[in-house]
């Protein structure tokens, strides 16, 4: 049984049309004083249950996941999975400060002590968050929707330029898929979403640059990665990121970028939000698949073969 939050519902929905099924019927309100109501309103006992709910600000997000794992759990669901298409907090996952929280941890234990037996999500902050959980986690890569896309575009000469070191992982995987050579960008970070390119680590003159990334928050790493390699002579440049948080001036800074951004639809991104060279994909088949495999006990790991 699938059942959603409001945070993505029309995701939920797509990945109900995948699976050839419908949504489980859920009551979500708020009372007066904001508090938040869950019910499932069909009987949920002995069956698989995936809810779906990217954990995306509000808080109100995480909370409706919360309870909505509560509910299932407390109905006698025989197993409770966690499809979070984005992990919000995981950027919070270790202590670089004094006296500052582990919000991606703390995260983690929210919702294993909600009752989920299992958790899915796509391209985490950073790979180790998975061992913040004491369940099973599913980690997805979103690679295979971009690289769809990409493949069926003469993107030679190709360099995948990674937009910091902790994007060089992600770039290596594009490189192996779409053919290429990768560069790197040198960036310093000064403050909390303020990015400053210091060079360009490789040859990208005269050539087509793919810069991915696992989100876009306020857009300020990947537009100076992009203004960077425009500086530098490239010829056509490309970003891809996974979730589009699109925070503050992203949406103005990314529309005057000469470049196509793409995005997926693991964040619900409005209208408001949009402009013409932004182009969303879905994941609604990998994440289809992915629940298809589990509940099948078959392998997930084998989507990315």
């Amino acid at each position: 049984m699938l059942l959603s939050g409001t945070a993505n519902r029309p995701l939920a929905e797509a990945i109900a049309r995948e699976l050839g099924t419908s949504l489980c019927d859920v009551t979500i309100k708020r009372f007066a004083d904001g508090e938040i109501f869950v019910r499932v309103d069909e009987n949920v006992r002995g069956r698989d249950v995936f809810i779906i709910q990217p954990t995306v600000p509000p808080a109100d997000n995480i909370m409706e996941l919360l309870l909505l794992i509560d509910a299932a759990s407390r109905a006698s669901a025989a197993r409770v999975t966690a499809v979070v298409p984005y992990y919000g907090y995981g950027r919070q996952d270790r202590k670089d400060q004094p006296r500052v929280a582990i919000g991606a941890k703390l995260m983690a234990n929210l919702i294993t002590q909600a009752g989920a037996d299992r958790v899915v999500s796509i391209d985490f902050h950073q790979h180790q968050l998975q061992a913040f959980f004491d369940i099973p986690v599913d980690h997805l890569y979103a690679l295979p929707v971009f690289a769809e896309r990409y493949e069926k575009m003469d993107l030679s000469p190709l360099v995948v330029v990674a937009s910091d070191v902790g994007a060089a992982k992600m770039a290596r995987g594009f490189s192996r898929r779409l053919g290429g050579e990768i560069a790197m960008i040198d960036k310093r970070r000064p403050s909390h979403n303020v990015a400053e390119v210091a060079t360009v680590v490789g040859e990208v003159k005269g050539k087509n640059c793919l810069i991915p990334d696992d989100m876009i928050d306020t857009g300020g790493t990947v537009v100076g990665a992009a203004r960077a390699l425009a500086e530098r002579g490239a010829a056509k440049i490309f970003i891809c990121a996974t979730h589009g948080l699109l925070s503050g001036p992203a949406v103005s800074r990314l529309s005057e970028l000469p470049a196509e951004v793409a995005l997926t639809d693991t964040v619900l991104i409005p209208e408001e939000k949009r402009w013409p060279d932004l182009k969303v994909l879905s994941v609604a088949n990998l994440l289809g698949k992915a629940i298809r495999n589990i509940h099948e006990n078959e392998s997930v790991s084998s989507l990315f073969e």
